[in-house]
Protein backbone atom coordinates (compact mmCIF):
# COMPACT_ATOMS: atom_id res chain seq x y z
CA UNK A 1 0.00 0.00 0.00
CA UNK A 2 1.53 3.50 -1.18
CA UNK A 3 0.03 5.50 1.60
CA UNK A 4 0.88 8.77 -0.04
CA UNK A 5 -1.09 8.38 -3.14
CA UNK A 6 -3.91 6.86 -0.77
CA UNK A 7 -3.93 10.17 1.03
CA UNK A 8 -3.49 12.70 -1.78
CA UNK A 9 -6.31 10.53 -4.04
CA UNK A 10 -8.41 11.06 -0.90
CA UNK A 11 -8.30 14.33 -0.69
CA UNK A 12 -8.61 15.28 -4.13
CA UNK A 13 -11.50 12.75 -4.84
CA UNK A 14 -13.25 14.23 -1.52
CA UNK A 15 -12.60 17.90 -2.56
CA UNK A 16 -13.57 17.47 -6.17
CA UNK A 17 -16.68 15.66 -5.38
CA UNK A 18 -17.74 18.04 -2.70
CA UNK A 19 -16.89 21.21 -4.48
CA UNK A 20 -19.05 19.31 -7.75
CA UNK A 21 -22.09 18.51 -5.07
CA UNK A 22 -22.02 21.91 -3.72
CA UNK A 23 -22.19 23.38 -7.28
CA UNK A 24 -24.74 21.89 -8.46
CA UNK A 25 -26.95 21.35 -5.48
CA UNK A 26 -27.12 25.26 -4.97
CA UNK A 27 -27.61 25.94 -8.54
CA UNK A 28 -30.19 23.05 -9.59
CA UNK A 29 -33.51 22.93 -7.94
CA UNK A 30 -34.04 19.17 -6.07
CA UNK A 31 -36.48 18.27 -8.94
CA UNK A 32 -33.78 17.94 -11.46
CA UNK A 33 -31.99 15.56 -9.28
CA UNK A 34 -34.93 13.40 -9.08
CA UNK A 35 -34.97 13.45 -12.86
CA UNK A 36 -31.47 13.60 -13.90
CA UNK A 37 -29.81 12.50 -10.48
CA UNK A 38 -28.81 9.09 -12.24
CA UNK A 39 -26.79 10.60 -14.43
CA UNK A 40 -25.37 14.18 -12.83
CA UNK A 41 -24.07 11.74 -9.58
CA UNK A 42 -21.97 8.93 -11.96
CA UNK A 43 -20.54 12.18 -14.43
CA UNK A 44 -19.46 13.91 -11.55
CA UNK A 45 -17.79 10.82 -10.54
CA UNK A 46 -16.12 10.47 -13.12
CA UNK A 47 -15.11 14.04 -13.38
CA UNK A 48 -13.72 13.65 -10.33
CA UNK A 49 -11.82 10.64 -10.80
CA UNK A 50 -10.44 12.20 -14.11
CA UNK A 51 -8.89 15.19 -11.94
CA UNK A 52 -7.52 12.85 -9.93
CA UNK A 53 -5.90 10.79 -11.96
CA UNK A 54 -3.86 14.36 -13.57
CA UNK A 55 -3.37 15.11 -9.92
CA UNK A 56 -2.20 12.56 -8.03
CA UNK A 57 -0.34 10.73 -11.32
CA UNK A 58 -2.25 7.82 -11.52
CA UNK A 59 -2.74 5.11 -14.64
CA UNK A 60 -5.80 6.07 -16.34
CA UNK A 61 -7.47 2.89 -17.44
CA UNK A 62 -7.08 1.16 -13.73
CA UNK A 63 -7.85 3.82 -11.71
CA UNK A 64 -11.24 4.84 -13.79
CA UNK A 65 -11.99 0.60 -12.95
CA UNK A 66 -11.71 0.97 -9.68
CA UNK A 67 -13.34 4.19 -9.26
CA UNK A 68 -16.31 2.26 -11.59
CA UNK A 69 -16.28 -0.29 -9.11
CA UNK A 70 -16.60 1.95 -5.66
CA UNK A 71 -19.11 4.34 -7.12
CA UNK A 72 -21.45 0.98 -7.69
CA UNK A 73 -20.72 0.18 -4.48
CA UNK A 74 -21.85 3.69 -3.17
CA UNK A 75 -25.39 2.51 -4.76
CA UNK A 76 -26.61 1.22 -1.32
CA UNK A 77 -26.21 4.64 0.31
CA UNK A 78 -27.95 6.20 -2.71
CA UNK A 79 -30.87 3.11 -2.54
CA UNK A 80 -30.85 3.73 1.38
CA UNK A 81 -31.78 7.37 1.03
CA UNK A 82 -27.65 8.14 2.91
CA UNK A 83 -26.14 9.43 -0.49
CA UNK A 84 -23.74 11.37 1.49
CA UNK A 85 -22.97 8.16 3.47
CA UNK A 86 -22.77 6.24 -0.13
CA UNK A 87 -19.84 9.08 -1.73
CA UNK A 88 -18.08 9.07 1.71
CA UNK A 89 -17.60 4.69 1.50
CA UNK A 90 -16.90 5.47 -2.57
CA UNK A 91 -14.11 7.55 -1.71
CA UNK A 92 -12.53 5.44 0.99
CA UNK A 93 -12.55 2.25 -1.73
CA UNK A 94 -11.77 4.50 -4.50
CA UNK A 95 -8.33 5.78 -2.19
CA UNK A 96 -7.91 2.13 -0.87
CA UNK A 97 -7.64 1.17 -4.85
CA UNK A 98 -5.48 3.89 -5.67
CA UNK A 99 -3.02 3.49 -2.82
CA UNK A 100 -2.97 -0.58 -3.59
CA UNK A 101 -2.31 0.60 -7.36
CA UNK A 102 0.68 2.60 -6.16
CA UNK A 103 2.43 -0.10 -5.02
CA UNK A 104 1.99 -2.87 -7.85
CA UNK A 105 4.79 -3.47 -9.81
CA UNK A 106 4.19 -1.72 -13.25
CA UNK A 107 4.28 -3.48 -16.78
CA UNK A 108 7.26 -1.79 -18.60
CA UNK A 109 7.10 -2.09 -22.35
CA UNK A 110 10.50 -1.85 -23.97
CA UNK A 111 11.29 -2.03 -27.86
CA UNK A 112 13.84 -5.11 -28.72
Amino acid sequence: MDWGILWRATLCQAIVVGILGAATGLTLPHSFFETWGWLVGPVAWLIATYVTVRVVRLPLVPTFAGAIVAGLVSLVGVFTGLHWVGSAIAIVLFALWCGWQGRRPTLRLSAA
